[in-house]
């Protein structure tokens, strides 16, 4: 924003201007606010406001009209034109076939002027008569109508012409309807990018491969002498959120190149056609702009795989992919015209998009580790004030699995958080409820449950973490809460991991199956009854049971094999619904597998349980109070009540 406008933009007021010009700059502001924003037009002036200055015209003929000419000819009732006869005030008349024209001597606005006035003629035979006997000079005349007629169509046609053509001109420039074949992309100009490599933290494997496409575009020179090519595509890969549209800004913020950008949905639209003609045109405003950057968000939209259609008839997706395949395929390598492209579901992708000489490289941009996270909260935070007790490293410890867009989320919450307070500063307190809204919702704190529920939630949740703290590869316990939270969660406990991890171990495994089983037997134990609270954890349970047996080969009688086929894109119809890649009675085996490892883990933690069963009461009797225990409460707990160990 320039240091000479205010926070809307706006110019600020001349004390020195005269009251008109200050009125017509109001006018201006009211009437044009969204005009001085607008980009410049290709059209002139003149034919930009030609409609606003003909309108005018027209405003001021009529007033002028309305003004000057009201008055001269007075309408008059036919019985007062009569009486008028019989006075003998009448002068000489012109009696048509609807009306009659005439004057009343003395009548005017001036002493001994004539006024002119007009009737409607009715049906009187005695009208001549009565002229005759008052000796009325009168005439007859035939009124064509055809000439009237035909001007009030020109009239009506010279207005909706200069509409038509001032609609034509703005259609001319991009809008309209008749632009649906041009491209729909944001075009940013070299000084409007102004992303960079520092704006992306925590993708440095990312940022380095990219690093070499801005040498592409800043000094191909360098790599054309040796005989190397261009690349012409690269694919960003990576899940939501983690960073893929801005590191393709921040590429062309560092070439210093136009960026053209635009989603793959919007090719698509309703005509036919339209979708490859808008690719055409889009490379080749890029193709006229060269060295610049072509970025298309959201791939998958417009790349899914080819295949024949289940619904039958002309794809018009297929058609705008097939003119994307040629535009790409066409590109000459030293046009220095570079197409980059996002999505997160490589796997849907068609083959001939991910083959060499289209998108050439693909660069995955993963969720970050424990480095990552704290660079990125390190970049999100640079604004924010921090209180002193905030420590970065630990919150990236407590965030696995978050990507920047989690990340940034979190840091905000803690602001607005802490600004609801009136605090001055954003405290380690703010992140810790920061972290438990983007994990598990928002607080219920108006939702009334009955005690027998809240008892039952404080000892499922118990279980859930002695059970963690009991096993030997769980990661420890943070904080216990039963505060309803989200949708349908009505309490939670929360789990610190260590430190990043990409592999799992049989045993790790069976200790998380067992940790999801800990509040489910807990009530088993204490009420011997079960309630539907341990919906969700059944679930995962189960998943990772069935994972274990038909993925990882961790089950002893079924041996290593994987009975699960990997997921591909879908190419023909007959693989819409796969068949099973094994009998029923392997599949029998493997329904015994995993109902055999879920029972083993429940009657562990049943053992566990029971073993610790004073803690257990304890605990829940606490999270009845408090609502809230932290790891550590819990750890010197158990080591109380186990002083051996």
């Amino acid at each position: 924003m320039s240091p000479v406008q205010d926070e809307r933009g706006n110019m600020p007021r001349n004390k020195n201007k005269r009251p008109q010009e200050d009125l017509i700059d109001k006018v201006r502001s009211f009437l044009g606010p969204q005009r001085s924003q607008r980009k410049k037009s290709a059209l002139p002036p003149k034919a930009r406001f030609s409609i606003w200055y003909f309108l005018i015209a027209l405003i001021l003929m009529a007033y002028a009209q309305q003004y000057f000419f009201a008055g001269k000819v007075e309408t008059i009732p036919y019985s007062q034109f009569k009486q008028y006869i019989a006075e003998g005030a009448l002068g000489k008349l012109t009696i048509g076939a609807e009306n009659i024209k005439g004057t009343l001597k003395g009548k005017g606005r001036k002493p001994g002027q004539d006024q002119q006035f007009t009737t409607v003629r009715v049906n009187d035979p005695d009208l001549v008569k009565d002229l005759d006997e008052h000796k009325v000079i009168y005439s007859g005349y035939y009124e064509s109508k055809f000439l009237s007629r035909i001007l009030s169509w020109i009239i009506y046609i010279g207005i909706f012409f200069l509409i038509w053509r001032f609609i034509m001109k703005r259609m001319a420039s991009g809008m309209g309807v008749m632009s649906f074949s041009k491209s729909k992309a944001k075009i940013f100009a070299e000084s409007e990018t102004k992303v960079t490599f520092a704006d992306a933290a925590g993708i440095d494997e990312a940022k380095e491969e990219l690093e070499e496409v801005v040498e592409f575009l800043s000094t191909p020179e360098k790599f054309q002498k040796l005989g190397g090519r261009i690349p012409k595509g690269v694919l960003l890969v990576g899940p939501p959120g983690t960073g893929k549209t801005l590191l393709a800004k921040a590429v062309a913020g560092e070439a210093k190149v136009p960026f053209y950008s635009i989603s793959g949905s919007e090719f698509v639209e309703m005509f036919v056609g339209v979708g490859a003609a808008r690719v055409r045109d889009l490379f080749s405003q890029a193709t006229a702009q060269a060295p610049c950057i072509i970025f298309i968000d959201e791939l998958d939209a417009l790349g899914k795989a080819r295949g024949i259609n289940v619904m039958g008839g002309h794809d018009e997706r297929e058609q705008t992919l097939n003119q994307l395949l040629v535009e790409m395929d066409g590109f000459e390598s030293n046009k220095g015209v570079i197409i980059m492209a996002a999505t997160n579901r490589p796997e849907i992708l068609d083959p001939a998009l991910l083959r060499p000489g289209r998108f050439d490289r693909q660069v995955l941009v993963d969720r970050p580790d424990i480095n990552g996270r704290e660079a990125i909260l390190k970049v999100h935070s640079k604004n924010v004030l921090l209180g002193p007790q905030v420590d970065l490293r630990k919150l990236a410890g407590r965030t696995p699995g978050f990507v920047g867009a989690d990340l940034a989320n979190l840091v905000n919450e803690a602001a607005l958080l802490a600004a609801r307070k009136n605090a001055d500063k954003v405290v380690p307190e703010d992140f810790d409820e920061a972290i438990d809204r983007v994990v598990a919702g928002l607080q219920k704190k108006n939702r009334v449950i009955t005690s027998k529920e809240k008892e039952i939630v404080a000892f499922h949740e118990s279980g859930h973490a002695i059970v963690a703290e009991s096993v030997e590869h769980a990661d420890p316990v943070h904080k216990i809460s039963i505060i309803p939270r989200g949708i349908a969660a009505l309490g939670y406990t929360q789990q610190q991991p260590t430190e990043d991890r990409y592999l799992m171990t049989r045993s790790e495994l069976l200790d998380r199956l067992a940790v999801l089983l800990g509040g489910r037997v807990a009530e088993e134990l204490v009420f011997e009854e079960t309630s539907t609270g341990a919906q969700n954890d059944l679930q995962r349970a189960t998943e990772i049971a069935r994972s274990m047996v038909t993925e990882y080969g961790m089950s002893d009688r079924l041996g290593l094999v994987s009975y699960e086929r990997t997921r591909q894109p879908v190419f023909l119809p007959e693989n819409f619904a796969p068949a099973k890649a094994y009998s029923e009675e392997k599949a029998a085996q493997i329904d015994e597998e995993i109902g055999r490892f879920v029972e083993e883990a429940h009657q562990r933690v049943r053992k566990i349980l029971l073993e610790r069963r004073s803690v257990l009461d304890d605990l829940a009797n606490l999270l009845s109070q408090k609502e809230t225990v932290q790891g550590e409460e819990l750890r010197k707990m158990l080591s109380e009540s186990m002083p051996g160990q």
